[in-house]
């Protein structure tokens, strides 16, 4: 199942690691982690087994569509199948499921099981950042950082970052770091970076 995570989210981190930032090969190793701990801690109904997911999820439930759809996207007791796992993820996102809108606009950034799409993984982070979901207030910083998606604002970047770091996030916290590393939308502290590295 590690294995599978590392593949599924390893293009990003390759992406981020090969980056001309001094601390990308840092950034790639909590991405990589962090994604994984968030997956494996999903809110997804563990004491469940897969016959009881799929019947809840057939009924409409949106914990066990999303459930149900994290067990087909890493190929736990089922077979591993993206383009279910998307549908399932959308149909939970469709009734509000918070993990799903997170989730699906990761599939949509990376293309996985959907078309990509920057602008609608925006658009999802930007619903679950406005719920105060850390990842999402993290990613979508990233797009305003990168350009992507949404219109390049370092200002915005750092305000999201700060949000998700005081959430306790890792990746807000060493996004925020970088902020007031390379002083983009924060005035350059090396103080305030090291504490948000330490």
């Amino acid at each position: 199942r590690l294995a599978r995570l590392a593949a599924v989210w390893g293009s990003s981190s390759r992406a981020i690691a090969s980056s001309r930032s001094p601390l990308g090969a840092l950034s790639a190793r909590l991405v990589s982690l962090t994604r994984a701990e968030c997956l494996c801690a999903s809110s997804l109904p563990v004491a469940m087994d897969v016959l009881e997911l799929r019947r809840k999820a057939d009924q409409g439930k949106a914990d066990a569509q999303y459930g149900l759809a994290v067990e087909y996207h890493i190929g736990l007791n089922v077979p591993q199948d993206d383009d279910r796992a998307a549908d399932l993820i959308r149909r939970a996102t469709d009734q509000g499921q918070m993990d799903a809108k997170y989730s699906y606009g990761l599939l949509c950034r990376d293309g996985t099981g959907v078309p990509q799409d920057d602008r609608e993984a925006a658009r999802l982070f930007r619903r679950a950042a406005n719920k105060r979901y850390p990842g999402a207030q993290h990613f979508l910083g990233k797009y305003h950082a990168d350009d992507r998606g949404v219109p390049q604002d370092d200002d915005e970047a750092a305000r999201l970052y700060r949000r998700a770091a005081e959430q306790g996030d890792p990746l807000g916290q060493f996004c925020l770091g970088q902020c007031y590393f390379l002083g983009k939308g924060v005035l350059q502290n090396d103080c305030e970076a090291a504490r948000l590295f330490g």
